[in-house]
């Protein structure tokens, strides 16, 4: 039967959902330790954009690739954002549990504004850190700046990742699919999303190298290859990177 020949909608379907399964569990695996959360969630980016481009993948080894690739950046990109989580959350409690503290209509604004900002930082840095290879600091400020040019897509992916915590809390019977999807699905719909985008500031990493006379290392095998992006001057081409 057509229905269940390899090749059918049917079957490709049910692999991707295979493979996502797979890569969840290897993932929430990888988030125990704690410390190696941005490691996990750097290489769980790094597959799910593969999936969504329908690349050939090896998800144990790829997502190790990325996890070890990128753990020394990851961990340290984790440490900032729990010390960031941890200040928001001492600033979120005397502004608005401490009684005396009396906050200024301003204060709260402006706590807010904070808030919201570092949560969409955050949502876009791993799948940055997946995908382009620079140091630390550019790291964040590529992620800031294609996090505001991104915004609408950055608060899709901060819904993304909100559902599964939603039914975990309010719909217990869907705990195991919670588990087995939890991390995998959220992070394939954000990679759907920003693939495009990605896209075309690789276009342009690669454009830079060439004229530069870099050629990336294996071209056309990306699993050996994370782009290098030094572009921050074409992050402010704005309305072409953003068709």
């Amino acid at each position: 039967m057509k229905l269940f020949n390899p090749d059918s909608a049917l079957m490709q379907g049910l692999n991707k959902l295979a493979d996502l399964m797979i890569l969840d569990l290897i993932a929430l695996i990888c988030c125990i330790p704690i410390i190696t959360v941005g490691a996990s969630m750097t290489a769980l980016y790094y597959m799910a954009l593969k999936i969504v481009r329908n690349e050939e993948v090896y998800i144990l080894k790829g997502f190790l690739k990325s996890f070890k690739q990128n753990f020394r950046q990851a961990t340290v990109i984790w440490l900032i954002q729990v010390v960031v989580m941890f200040v928001l959350f001492m600033d979120y409690y005397i502004v608005y549990r401490v009684p005396e503290s009396n906050p200024s209509i301003l204060l709260q604004v402006l706590f807010m504004a904070t808030s919201l900002l570092a949560l969409a930082v955050f949502t876009f840095i791993y799948p940055v850190l997946s995908k382009f290879d620079n140091s630390i600091p550019r790291t964040f400020r590529n992620a800031f700046i294609m996090a505001i040019m991104q915004l609408p897509k950055v608060l899709l992916m901060v819904i993304f990742w909100a559902l599964p915590i939603l039914l975990a809390v309010f719909v217990f019977q869907l705990f195991p699919l919670v588990v087995l999807f939890g991390l995998s699905l959220p992070a394939y719909g954000s990679a759907f999303l920003y693939n495009k985008f990605f896209q075309r500031m690789e276009d342009k990493t690669l454009e830079a190298q060439r004229a530069a006379g870099i050629l990336p290392e294996e071209p056309g095998n990306e699993d050996e290859h994370i782009f290098s992006d030094s572009l921050d001057p074409a992050l402010a081409d704005k309305k072409e990177i953003q068709k």
